[in-house]
């Protein structure tokens, strides 16, 4: 069935350049791969070592829950007692940073900054706003970096490292890849992008270097753990995380569930939801096509997706875990946002964003347009039906 799943975003749609799956329990997985891990073709592996984007940010956030608990970090505090640096958020906690619960603006975009420099002091610059329906931004965990820095007196790496990774056995994760390493990386390099009339090829991203174009700016080679996206991992790695949270080797019960406790969603007037935010995760959506929890998952699931092709969704309550690691970047277009009075269908798309685009000089450029709403209907069903026994077991044990 996983293999089918593989087949459906490599092979029919393509999609998704490459594809690695796993799912199960804290005992068991079920895992299966498909595609090219490079431009020339080289096949992935079980040893495939994938940028995790937005995935990064759940070590963010279980950091955060470890500092707590460890009476290290007071989530009531304001920012600026562990990070003074940040002027603008002295009457904003720790709290309502970590979970989305006040919009964060800076006067300028990070990225469009010329060095480090210039985009640390942008960041430092950022005030809180009310949200809005749109409650996720990079920019909480960017900020969380500082905040976990201060109050563990380490750089954020150091602090997932001894919190996470040398206690769950994770060898296999990195935010500085070693050479050695960066041959077995995903590519993620011709990205494409239209944005109106601009048609954009994001070219010269090495394997093993961070696609986010924020953490570009601010560590190129991995110099430092930005917050929200820069690390890297492998599949054997990512299910010794999900085995390891489903354990209680990382955090309580108690502490899970209340890092996936809503800390943004309400109804609006008007009908509709706001976003469903954790603490620097997704949560439940009362709408399924807005939900990053997979409907056969309880309301104590925790889950991100990544921009370059990734998922991850950890039931505590039913003690089952699904991620997927990809490349939706590599030589694909990723965005397009048609000029005024045209749609995707006039660039030769399907309505759901698959199919391909031609090119100038290039011949057709595959879509990922739009592919994670691809998931709920070829992705989680499969998943469903494997998990469905840990499920019923969880069910009738409950």
């Amino acid at each position: 069935m996983l293999s089918q799943a593989i087949r459906f975003f490599t092979e029919e749609t393509r999609s998704l350049a490459c594809m690695s799956i796993a799912c199960g329990t804290r005992d068991t997985v079920h895992t299966a791969r498909g595609g090219v891990a490079s431009l020339d073709g080289q096949p992935i592996s079980s040893d495939s070592v994938f940028d995790l984007a937005s995935l990064s940010k759940l070590f963010t956030g279980l950091t955060a829950m470890r500092l707590k608990a460890a009476g290290r970090l007071d989530m009531d505090a304001p920012v600026t007692r562990y990070a003074p640096q940040f002027a603008y958020l002295h009457g904003v906690t720790v709290s309502q940073v970590l979970g989305f619960e006040v919009a964060l603006r800076t006067p300028e975009r990070i990225d469009a900054q010329p060095d480090r420099k210039a985009a640390e002091e942008t960041l430092f610059a950022c005030r809180p706003f009310p949200n809005g329906i749109k409650a996720y931004s990079d920019i909480h965990a960017m900020v969380a970096r500082y905040i976990l820095e201060g109050a563990g007196n380490e750089p954020l790496m150091a602090l997932v490292e001894r919190e996470l990774l040398r206690p769950l056995g994770m060898r296999e994760t990195w935010c500085r890849v070693p050479c050695s390493v960066r041959p077995c990386c995903v590519s993620h390099d011709r990205e494409h992008r239209i944005e109106g009339e601009r048609w954009i090829v994001r070219e010269g991203i090495a394997a093993g270097t961070v696609h986010d174009p924020k953490a570009r700016v601010m560590s190129p080679e991995g110099e430092v753990f930005c917050g929200h996206a820069g690390l890297f991992s492998t599949v054997k790695d990512m299910t010794r995380l999900c085995q390891g949270i489903l354990a209680g080797s990382v955090l309580s019960p108690r502490e899970l569930k209340d890092m996936a406790r809503n800390r943004t969603g309400r109804p609006l007037p008007g009908g509709g939801w706001t976003q469903h935010l954790g603490l620097l995760c997704y949560v439940r959506h009362p709408m399924q096509k807005n939900s990053e929890v997979p409907v056969y998952m309880s309301d104590e699931t925790i889950a991100l997706s990544g921009f370059v092709g990734n998922h991850i969704a950890i039931d505590p309550q039913r003690g089952i875990f699904e991620f997927y690691l990809g490349s939706r970047v590599m030589n694909r277009l990723t965005v397009l946002l048609p000029p005024a009075g045209k749609t995707i269908g006039d660039f030769g798309l399907s309505p759901d964003g698959t199919g391909s685009v031609p090119w100038p000089g290039e011949g057709n450029v595959v879509s990922s347009v739009n592919f994670v709403y691809l998931k709920d209907a070829h992705y989680h069903p499969l998943i469903e039906k494997i998990l469905d026994p840990a499920i019923l077991r969880s069910s009738s044990s409950a």
